[in-house]
């Protein structure tokens, strides 16, 4: 839940939402800082302490080929992240290279908060050919890089073995749809033990955002000027897991989900399936007992098969005093040396092509091959330049669509109404 609880505080923090301000032009390194120096102090901002071993290995082999180089790797933790790196850049002295995620990545770098990075010729920090394209997008902004892929999420379902046996139902595979997981979820519904067949919360990453694709919808239009939220493909793939809990009774409600997080009640043994992100596949496997009662297998499909890809990047500070060195390191951690060391600690699955074999390898118990062929059918995670501003208001109408308490065509038309004027106004403030 480590990354989950990242996009969500994205979400619903107003300091991610409000204006970032400028702290220099995004084309040219920092006055006073031209050139910067090859040897020095580093430091290197990130949010999860599961992966802070691999991030300091990591980081002692950029030392060992640089004399006179060290990088202090700094764990700010997930709920403080993005309030004290706002105010830090803001106020000058931000981390040299840190992690940046795809919704707030459009407010940094629109905000000339980030140091351009070269993606051609002799001075290139990466080759975009090395990282899934829509990574590369992901961290592209008007036209120019800032962010080198650190690695990626996808979705897929994971299930209970133990409950399945005891319902005398077959375990999910390629071919399940929509309807298969809707019977055989009602199938394991078991009120009087407490067990519920699946868990559908209002979760965008690991839910609705791979649903309404699914489905046909979409959540924000290419050019980033409107909203999907009124599209009639993108209204059934929210209803898909609606009616799971108010129609099918295959799920608990969005009061319990509140109470006991899904993810939670999945790890206890009273839920059956859920559909997490990669990133849970090391949480998992640390629980040895959970370890043998579970796997994972592809989503279900709706119209289409469809995971959202969502993944991290390491970004340069703009006014870092070490550009070129800072450059050297984001180079270093997307280099393919740094990606396989990465994986195999288990905590993410590399961004650079070729190395995440490591990742799945590490925790053979899984079927972890899944998450890596949604790579195939992904599409990229919806985004704009100050995304946490509409996602606060989708999260809130989407919440009264999931409790009963309005319909999925009202939220939605009051959703696309307050997203199309956020949107209006990020184009005004860039104009």
């Amino acid at each position: 839940m480590r990354r989950r609880s990242l996009l969500t505080a994205a979400a619903a923090t107003t300091l991610a939402a409000a204006p970032l301000a400028s702290g220099c032009s995004s084309s040219a390194a920092p006055s006073g800082a031209a050139g910067g120096s090859r040897r020095g102090r580093l430091t290197y901002g990130v949010w999860d302490v599961y992966q802070v071993p691999a991030m300091k290995r990591v980081a002692r082999e950029f030392e060992r080929t640089r004399p006179g180089v060290s990088v202090d790797v700094q764990l700010t933790p997930n709920g403080t992240y993005w309030t004290k790196l706002r105010t830090a850049c803001t106020g000058g002295s931000a981390p040299d290279v840190f992690w940046m995620n795809g919704p707030n990545f459009g407010l940094y770098a629109d905000a000339g908060q980030l140091l351009p990075l070269e993606t051609d010729g002799a001075d290139a920090v990466l080759r975009p050919a090395d990282f899934p394209a829509d990574l590369i997008s992901l961290y592209r902004w008007k036209g120019v890089q800032y962010g080198v892929p650190k690695d990626f999420d996808t979705v897929a379902l994971w299930f209970n073995k133990e409950l399945f046996d005891r319902a005398k139902v077959d375990y999910p595979d390629a071919t399940w749809t929509w309807q298969d997981l809707i019977a055989n979820a009602q199938r394991l519904t078991d009120r009087k033990r407490g067990i519920y067949g699946v868990g559908a919360p209002v979760r965008p990453q690991e839910n609705y955002y791979n649903s309404i694709p699914q489905a046909g919808g979409y959540v924000i239009s290419p050019d980033k000027r409107h909203s999907g939220y009124s599209d009639e493909h993108t209204r059934e793939g929210l209803q898909f897991w609606i009616d799971l809990i108010h129609r099918y009774r295959a799920s608990p409600s969005l009061q319990q989900m509140t109470d006991t997080d899904p993810t939670q009640m999945f790890q206890s043994g009273t839920l059956a399936m859920t559909y997490e992100a990669s990133y849970n596949a090391a949480t998992f496997h640390a629980d040895p007992e959970l370890r043998a009662k579970i796997d994972v297998a592809p989503m279900p499909k709706g119209r289409r098969r469809a995971t959202v890809l969502h993944g991290l990047a390491n970004v340069v500070y703009a006014r870092t005093p070490h550009p070129e060195l800072a450059r050297e390191f984001v180079e270093f951690l997307g280099s393919e040396k740094a990606s396989l060391l990465q994986g195999k600690y288990g905590t993410a699955i590399p961004a650079r092509n070729g190395t995440a074999k490591p990742w799945a390898a590490r925790m053979p118990d899984f079927d972890l091959q899944v998450h890596l062929d949604a790579l195939d059918y992904a599409v990229p995670f919806p985004g704009s330049a100050n995304s946490s501003a509409w996602q606060h208001k989708e999260m809130m109408w989407l919440a009264k669509a999931w409790s009963g308490d309005d319909s999925v065509r009202s939220a939605t038309d009051s959703l696309t109404d307050a997203m199309d004027l956020l949107l209006a106004q990020e184009r005004k403030g860039r104009s």
